[in-house]
């Protein structure tokens, strides 16, 4: 084992991809001259592809004024001022996200599955003072209306929708808009299209890279979510670092379906297609034969998903029969590929994962796999001007490749902080050789080769009679069980072991009510397979797993339902 190295940048692993240099020169700008410099190289080229709607970049740009003016203009957003998006994907959602920075505004985008005291929340902790809301939203806004925020700008999904292009269009994107109403403040919401209509333009554009542009809130392991201060720099390193490191080109057409309020949608299917003047074809929910639909009919070339939405399209019925020949990027992260669906990818479909790791905190783009050398089941290798280190969590020393400790970074994409918690940047952040470094929260090991592998988080771990198991590790067996669809590995109580492994698993369809489909037989085959410690002492089935609004398990949630029920005090 070699001892720990403390790699300085510009370093590379010997894994780093031909041609490609060790660090980049990020782009000045704000991100909204992304979308200026697209619209002046390429303005009748497809920004957005909305069904069969095609918006150019030069009517993209024009929208954005149009609605940038409005923020400024009539309500009154001075640089500086945080403006919540409420909103599922849909064209008014970029064009709002830009708007906002056109403005000099800061986004602060809100989960549309977020209830109305999540959403009071974040409206409170950011000082929000407007929003733009989906109008099936509207209702969790209106009690917000008046109180905190003085304007609300409600957009209606099927609103930019001119035509469907004989594609699948949901019955609910076509329904009217309900009618506006006041809030309970008196205070009246304003339709997206009186807004647009009201001709007024935006000031001269200041912003630049060290602005502060949004605050993303995410929950962490306990607590509020607490909002992670980006700024036009540390979204820029992260769009444009992660299209040279795919070898991206104006040309790349991106299948846009992940929830564009999340970091994961955001950045790879909107800011850096924006940046490269793309194609961004746009699903406002999930839905898997739309999206084979889309691939054949606009030949969409990226895709960046998570592993279970992609272990759900590719066990479609018919999938073998669909044209997905223009698919040449297949990429994602926020959990392992299980290696039994990364091996029907590439030998069904010819399709490699290629998977990478960020978080909310670094603009999603950290680490990545190299396109001509990926390692199974990993999260890849530092990639432009990052440091990246592996830490005893509580000594915060630097530990040896091939021990297992807390992932840390130091890198451009980071963000400045946590907005007005300084108890969180404290425990947040460390210093090491006089940088800065953001503590992940996730455990893992570097290689001989400098690819960093994925344990778990370290608030996961089952603790089996002082047995460590990582739930990561079972879960991405069970996925190569013949009868099983999903898993998830959480800790259930055990009066002798302390805590014991639990496996909730969701079967395939045919394999329901089998034989095999047996939770005796299924620990039996795990025993084959794993140490005894690991192996689940529990197999509970349900019929599908909960899913975030990205389509990540929710193995908190799974967790929390389990403590709860063996409560003897509930």
């Amino acid at each position: 084992m070699k001892p720990a190295t403390s790699p300085k940048p510009p370093f590379r692993s010997p894994a780093w991809p031909p041609g490609l240099p060790a660090t980049l020169h990020t782009p000045r700008t704000s991100l909204f001259y992304n979308v200026e410099a697209a619209a002046r190289r390429y303005p009748d080229k497809t920004a957005i592809q909305y069904f069969g709607t095609a918006i150019s970049y030069a009517q993209l740009q024009d929208e954005i004024e149009r609605m940038a003016g409005y923020l400024q203009q009539a309500c009154g957003i001075q640089p500086g001022d945080r403006v919540v998006l409420f909103s599922q994907n849909c064209p008014q959602f970029i064009i709002a996200y830009y708007a906002i920075l056109r403005a000099e505004g800061v986004v602060v985008p809100a989960n549309p599955m977020w209830l109305e005291a999540e959403l009071a929340h974040v409206v409170g902790d950011s000082g929000a003072v407007a929003a733009f809301a989906g109008s099936e939203l509207y209702q969790r806004v209106a009690p917000l209306h008046g109180p905190a925020l003085r304007h609300v700008i409600v957009h209606d999904y099927g609103g930019m929708l001119r035509d469907d292009g004989g594609l699948p269009v949901p019955d609910w994107l076509r329904e009217p808009a309900p009618a506006l109403h006041a809030a309970p403040s008196g205070a009246m919401p304003v339709a997206w299209d009186a807004a647009s209509a009201a001709g007024h333009r935006p000031l001269p554009h200041q912003a630049g890279y060290d602005t502060l542009c949004m605050l993303a809130y995410t929950s962490g392991t306990t607590g509020n979510p607490k909002g992670c201060m980006h700024t036009h720099g540390t979204l820029m390193t992260a769009a444009v670092g992660s299209q040279i490191w795919r070898s991206s080109t104006p040309e790349s057409v991106v299948l846009a379906v992940a929830p564009m309020f999340h970091l994961l949608g955001m950045q790879n299917c909107m800011n850096s297609p924006l940046y490269l003047g793309a194609t961004v074809v746009l699903m406002p929910r999930w839905d898997r034969a739309l999206a084979a639909d889309l691939i054949e009919r606009y030949r969409v070339s990226v895709w960046g998903a998570p592993p279970a939405m992609l272990v759900d399209f590719f066990s479609q019925p018919d999938v073998g029969s669909r044209d997905l020949s223009s698919l040449a990027y297949l990429g994602g992260g926020g959990a392992a590929m299980p290696d039994a669906v990364a091996n029907m990818l590439q030998e069904r479909f010819n399709l490699p994962y290629v998977e990478a790791y960020g978080m909310t905190e670094t603009a999603s783009f950290l680490l990545s796999n190299p396109r001509h050398k990926p390692k199974r089941e990993c999260l890849g290798i530092a990639t432009f001007g990052v440091d990246a280190r592996v830490i005893d969590p509580e000594t915060l020393k630097e530990l040896p490749q091939g021990q297992t400790g807390e992932i840390v970074a130091h890198g451009g994409q980071v963000m400045l902080g946590y907005w007005g918690n300084p108890e969180a940047n404290e425990s947040s952040f460390v210093e090491l050789d006089g940088k800065r470094f953001l503590r992940t929260g996730d455990l893992g090991f570097m290689d001989e080769d400098d690819y960093f592998f994925m344990r778990d988080r370290l608030k996961r771990m089952i603790n089996a009679s002082g047995f460590k198991v990582w739930p990561a590790e079972v879960e991405n067996l069970l996925y190569a069980h013949p009868a099983i669809h999903e898993a998830c590995v959480i800790a259930a109580r055990d009066e002798r072991r302390g805590e014991t492994v639990k496996a909730v698993v969701a079967l395939r369809p045919e394999a329901r009510g089998s034989a095999e489909a047996d939770a005796e037989r299924i620990m039996a085959w795990c025993r084959e397979r794993l140490a005894a410690y690991k192996v689940p002492r529990i197999v509970a089935f349900v019929d599908a797993l909960p899913k975030s609004a990205t389509g990540k398990i929710q193995w908190r949630a799974l967790q929390e339902r389990e403590m709860q029920a063996q409560d003897p005090r509930a």
